[in-house]
């Protein structure tokens, strides 16, 4: 009782300290979590306050690159030499005069190319006109910037050239005449530095249109990729314009807006796994593109798990201490009330120990008495099953009796037959002819003595030893006691795919009692069959060997199969078999560590699988 009692209170004392350590584990954890909330937003805000910097320095360099060319176009259109060519476009002097002033113009300027066109559109010369791919005879009327131009106004445009293929940035200016512009000059603008610097930031940053599509980027799978699906009237007005050419616009997947202030996205970038960016655009006036640059969060993220992870550590090493002294003053005073139940304890177990010593003697005693008993039972069983085997063996035997006979006959007549020869061959003194009948003898005895010999051989009842045993000489001896039955029932039998070396843990004689088991069986199936056909095939399968004899008859009925391994279950009629050959065959495939199985083959008749481990 006074042990019982102070489990109970040892269990009470357990729960309240797994309360206290639950709640000082929830004290860290939410102090932890608090301070990784505050380090994280501090953390962001200055990740924003830096992105703003960078992107407005972004903003500021591609306005500056910009401006600085937007007059350019304006000072070309003055150029008289542009309205003698525009007067007399079929004027082939004033045309190769306006290609070379163009194309000091674009060395000069150090753009990517400058050209002139009649109020139809049509391009008249061009700085590239030495070039394969020259605008010269292109017509650029399905150009906003043309058509802007024409309307007196600045022209300005991005897309890829759709002569070239190469993207720029299109600055058109009108050349005004006395009715109205009488043509338009146009420079391209390459913006190829102002991407590689975006690349060198190493953070990601798009250049998006005003229709959403993102046409520079420091990531090049983003390029040509829209921020939210187009509708139809924007599809079609790009494509009227040819302004990114064949590419397919589909949507970056990424729930990414253009606004004034920070957001956070979640992405996958450049290869990387999935990560939260802070999104910081810009607009830039006055094409309307937007510059949205995406930094990632997981430096501060860390930095503000790492700030969480000590607070509640040092929380934890704060309590612990506490707990520390308060436990040591409650071991003391436990320890010494479980000394004390110790010792009672001790003394009880002393006196049960004496009494359970008495017990187990007794039972002990007992036990000894049926291990002898069952020892004695092991070796009857052990006796009896040999014995099976023994008297399988000579019922087999017995089966084979009449077909061994007729194989005994044939050389013992063929004897008298050679012997009665061979006197009268002496009487007429033809020794030649006298010593080939002898040698015939000789091979008659010597087929009687191979006989006789797989017959004494197959009944010999030898003690069991599993050693390395070819799989073909087994097959091959099998088949020789066989073969008298064979003939009878005019079956052939086949041996397929045996490998010489092929071998198995197992006893010869054992091995070759279940083999003629097996074929036995086969040729009494196909007995009455059209195609009286057996195989026998071995091979090696995950380090065992399958020997499988496989027969043409009729096959196993669904009702015998179930029963087909037990004692003394037989399909064959009275005085052809004791039902005891497959599950001897069976206890022998055990003993040798294998097994033995039946089952119908796919082609018709039956197929007995015997497995044995390799050698």
């Amino acid at each position: 009782m006074r042990i019982a009692g102070l489990a109970a209170r040892s269990g009470r004392a357990w729960t309240r300290s797994m309360l206290r350590l639950s709640l000082a584990l929830v004290v860290c954890v939410l102090a932890g979590w608090g301070v990784r909330e505050l380090v994280l937003v501090h953390q962001l805000d200055l990740l924003a306050l830096q992105s703003r910097h960078h992107v407005e320095f972004f903003r500021m360099s591609l306005q500056s690159l910009l401006s600085r060319n937007e007059s350019l176009p304006r000072v070309i259109a003055m150029e008289e030499r542009l309205l003698a060519l525009l007067a007399n476009p079929t004027d082939t002097k004033a045309q190769d005069a306006v290609n070379n002033y163009l194309l000091d113009v674009q060395h000069g300027a150090g753009i990517n190319a400058v050209y002139l066109m009649d109020r139809n559109g049509l391009t008249l010369a061009a700085s590239n006109f030495q070039s394969a791919s020259s605008y010269i005879g292109h017509t650029y009327a399905f150009r906003p910037y043309f058509q802007l131009a024409l309307h007196g106004g600045l022209g300005r445009f991005y897309g890829l050239g759709a002569t070239t293929g190469e993207p720029g940035y299109f600055l058109a200016s009108p050349i005004a005449g006395s009715d109205g512009p009488i043509g338009v000059v146009v420079v391209k603008i390459s913006l190829e530095d102002f991407e590689s610097a975006l690349v060198r930031n190493g953070d990601p940053v798009l250049l998006v249109d005003a229709n959403g599509v993102v046409f520079l980027s420091s990531v090049p799978e983003f390029k040509y990729r829209t921020l939210m699906p187009l509708d139809a009237e924007v599809m079609q007005r790009i494509k009227a314009s040819r302004q990114y050419g064949d590419q397919d616009l589909r949507p970056l997947g990424i729930h990414l807006q253009l606004q004034d202030e920070p957001q956070q996205i979640r992405a996958s970038l450049q290869g990387r796994a999935d990560d939260v960016y802070l999104a910081q655009s810009v607009l830039t006036a006055p094409e309307g593109w937007s510059i949205v640059l995406l930094s990632s969060t997981r430096q501060q993220r860390q930095n503000a798990l790492l700030a969480g992870m000590a607070t509640g550590l040092a929380v934890a090493f704060a309590l612990s201490v506490l707990f520390f002294f308060r436990l040591n003053i409650k071991r003391y005073h436990e320890r010494r009330q479980a000394e004390a139940a110790l010792r009672q304890a001790y003394a009880d177990l002393e006196k049960r120990i004496a009494e359970r010593t008495a017990d187990l003697t007794a039972t002990n005693a007992s036990l000894e008495e049926k291990v002898g008993a069952l020892k004695t039972t092991e070796t009857i069983l052990r006796e009896t099953r040999d014995s099976a085997v023994q008297a399988g063996k000579l019922a087999v035997l017995g089966q084979m009796a009449a077909g061994i006979s007729h194989e005994l006959n044939q050389p013992l007549t063929a004897l008298h037959t050679f012997a009665d020869n061979a006197v009268g061959l002496l009487e007429r003194g033809d020794a030649a002819e006298v010593r080939e009948n002898l040698g015939l003898i000789r091979q008659m005895a010597a087929r009687m003595g191979r006989i006789v010999g797989e017959i004494k051989s197959f009944t010999r009842k030898p003690a069991l030893e599993r050693r390395p045993v070819g799989v073909t000489s087994v097959v091959v001896q099998a088949l020789m006691l066989v073969e008298a039955r064979r003939r009878q029932v005019e079956a052939q039998i086949d041996v397929l795919g045996v490998p010489d070396d092929l071998q198995v843990w197992a006893d010869p004689q054992r091995l070759e009692q279940v083999l003629v088991n097996l074929l036995l069986n086969a040729l009494d199936a196909v007995a009455d069959s059209a195609q009286r056909r057996v195989n026998v095939t071995a091979c090696r399968v995950d380090g065992r060997v399958r020997i499988v004899v496989r027969d043409s008859g009729s096959g196993i009925d669904a009702a015998t199969l179930p029963h087909l391994f037990e004692p003394f279950f037989t399909t064959k009629s009275v005085g052809q078999g004791l039902g005891l050959g497959l599950a001897i065959s069976r206890m022998i495939a055990s003993e040798l560590g294998g097994s033995l199985d039946a089952r119908n083959s796919d082609g018709g008749g039956a197929e007995f699988i015997v497995e044995l481990e390799g050698a």
